[in-house]
């Protein structure tokens, strides 16, 4: 995945949540001068579009008359592939950054698939990560109430809490742990007014490994699904004794809300890489729909370096391996978003697999 690709940042959030408020900031920072915008409207008239006429009018492309993750994921691509003609002058591409803005009612998961697999696409962007804006004052009700709103939660690189001077502090509190407990590897930011620093939001995918290796543990958001603890190795010790040194750790600190669980899988020894594809493309193939995010950093047998993994669904980006280790750490890690899949139900498919490949 070289540099040179154009990075493409989804900006998703359910209605009312400020998405349009902050695309308004974020475009005028110089971070974002050269950025092309995409909005997607749905029906007859285009009101962000209209909020957005302050910028050239050849900055922002709209797209209505459908939702993005369904009816129009062509228009998407078509807008993507013309893109570097169309937006042109003198044989030069004139922008250096794709910002594409969702309806609050999207679904993130098939539009990031269309970003990762399409090769018209691929071959010059890169996807470079989901940002959803939550709005503190409302997000209780529409977590509880839209399972779009929930998923955009839970897909989520960095999630924007926006409107805290609205909300009551000790529900911002209560909300900031459940969102902790949908998504515990995205970063968490207060915004006011759509401010934020744009450097906050960019960057967030692992695209070029080899100036990126420490990002590697961020990318994964391991810390947070692991937790920090002082008592497991032994308990993982004695476990792997009794498994034969390769039992899938499966760490979780109970965090769960609506169907929706966030963990991580750890496995001591190295993976035969045949077995791990053909469990992984099982689990696709019975479970996809419900597998939102796959992460995974590998230490496969006859391979001195590190392999990385993402998907999305039904969708396996191409593995990338990396130059080197990020850390003294050689364990394979599994990072799982799912809906309604249990981690329990993972681990003993892994086990099982583990087990069959070595007897």
């Amino acid at each position: 995945m070289p540099e040179s690709l154009i990075p493409v940042t989804l900006l998703t959030g359910f209605l009312g949540s400020g998405k349009t408020t902050l695309l308004n900031h974020l475009v005028r920072q110089p971070e974002l001068a050269d950025a092309l915008v995409i909005i997607n409207e749905f029906g007859e008239v285009g009101l962000d579009h209209l909020l957005m006429s302050r910028l050239p009018d050849d900055s922002v492309v709209e797209m209505s008359s459908g939702c993005l993750c369904c009816t129009i994921r062509g228009d998407l691509v078509s807008t993507l592939k013309d893109a570097h003609w169309r937006f042109s002058r003198a044989g030069e591409r004139r922008f250096d950054r794709v910002v594409i803005e969702t309806t609050g009612l999207a679904d993130p998961a098939p539009i990031v698939q269309t970003l990762m697999t399409v090769g018209v696409i691929t071959r010059r962007y890169r996807f470079d990560g989901v940002v959803t804006t939550i709005d503190l004052t409302n997000a209780d009700r529409t977590l509880d109430t839209q399972p779009e709103a929930l998923k955009q939660a839970a897909m989520a690189d960095c999630l924007l809490l926006t409107k805290a001077d609205l909300a009551e502090p000790t529900a911002v509190k209560a909300l900031e742990q459940r969102l902790l407990a949908i998504n515990p590897s995205a970063c968490r930011l207060q915004v006011h007014n759509g401010v934020v620093a744009p450097r906050t939001l960019l960057e967030l995918g692992l695209y070029d490994p080899a100036t990126k290796i420490p990002d590697v543990a961020r990318w994964l958001g391991e810390e947070a699904l692991l937790g920090v603890s002082g008592d497991h190795d032994a308990h993982d010790s004695a476990h792997d004794q009794e498994h034969g040194g390769h039992h899938a750790h499966a760490h979780d600190l109970n965090r769960h809300d609506d169907h929706i669980s966030a963990f991580c899988l750890v496995l001591d020894e190295p993976l035969d890489e045949s077995l791990l594809d053909t469990w992984l493309d099982l689990q696709r193939s019975l479970s996809g729909k419900d597998m939102l995010r796959i992460k995974g950093i590998l230490n496969l047998r006859g391979r001195e370096r590190p392999v990385v993994i993402h998907g999305v669904q039904h969708i396996q980006h191409p593995p990338v391996e990396l130059p080197a280790w990020p850390s003294e750490d050689r364990r394979s890690k599994l990072v799982f978003i799912t809906r309604d899949i249990p981690r329990e139900t993972l681990a003993q498919s892994l086990d099982a697999f583990l087990d069959s490949w070595q007897r």
